[in-house]
């Protein structure tokens, strides 16, 4: 499975949603406090695209010398309709701090200076050193997760419905099969429907025989896995 912290980074790198919770910063508008780009350095350090006029900037431009802590929110929603559709949350705590002179005019680069992560999400919870956030890499599928599960879902409804062939029958029977996250180690379902884990289903991972390392390692992974289940 992946790391805690590979998860993190998978999340921070991603297109999931986030906001920055900057400290003394109140009344501000949701949009406000989300970063057009976000990335990470090489020390782990969070790199935040904002506009000059945000309240974030102005925050971390007035602050001097003094500390300006802020906490990076990301919510992670499935790219498919499913129920009970976030995936996860995860926290990254730090300190900020303005970057002049290294984004386009009429955006600046506020630095997030990492203290500490917490993630909740389809593993369970868990707590990263910044020293394994820094060190950890993303999942290599992570640019292309939306795409593929909604082309696995729209496409490919039938051959991942078969999956229920190799889960079993004992938990009841199944209205609906959803493909709900992929990574480079498998492929979560989410089967809904009546039965022992109650109307809201149950979760399912399937794991390839080995990690893939990009789109065409997939195609293959999930072609054995599609063979297994119409055996």
């Amino acid at each position: 499975m992946p790391s805690a912290a590979e998860r993190t980074r998978t999340l921070v790198q991603s297109t999931c949603s986030s906001v920055l919770l900057v400290t003394g910063v109140v009344g501000a508008r949701p949009e406000q406090l989300m970063p057009d780009i976000r990335t990470v350095g090489p020390e782990g350090e969070l790199f935040l695209v904002f506009p000059v006029d945000s309240p974030v900037v102005r925050a971390a431009t007035h602050a001097q010398d003094d500390e300006v802590t802020a906490v990076l929110e990301i919510t992670d929603v499935a790219p498919v309709a499913v129920p009970h559709r976030i995936r996860g949350r995860a926290w990254v705590s730090g300190w900020i701090t303005c970057v002049p002179g290294m984004a386009e005019p009429g955006r600046m680069l506020v630095r997030l200076e990492v203290d500490e992560v917490s993630l909740d999400d389809l593993w369970g919870t868990a707590t990263v050193e910044p020293e394994e956030f820094a060190a950890a890499s993303p999942d290599p599928l992570v640019e292309h997760e939306a795409e593929l599960l909604q082309h696995l879902h729209s496409v490919h409804g039938e051959q991942v419905r078969a999956l229920c062939g190799l889960v079993g029958a004992a938990r009841g029977p199944v209205e609906r099969v959803t493909p709900l996250a992929l990574d480079r180690f498998g492929l979560r379902v989410r089967f809904s429907g009546e039965g022992r884990a109650g109307p809201g289903g149950f979760d399912a991972r399937f794991d390839f025989p080995e990690p893939v390392r990009d789109v065409y390692g997939l195609r293959r992974a999930m072609h054995a896995l599609f063979a297994a289940a119409a055996e």
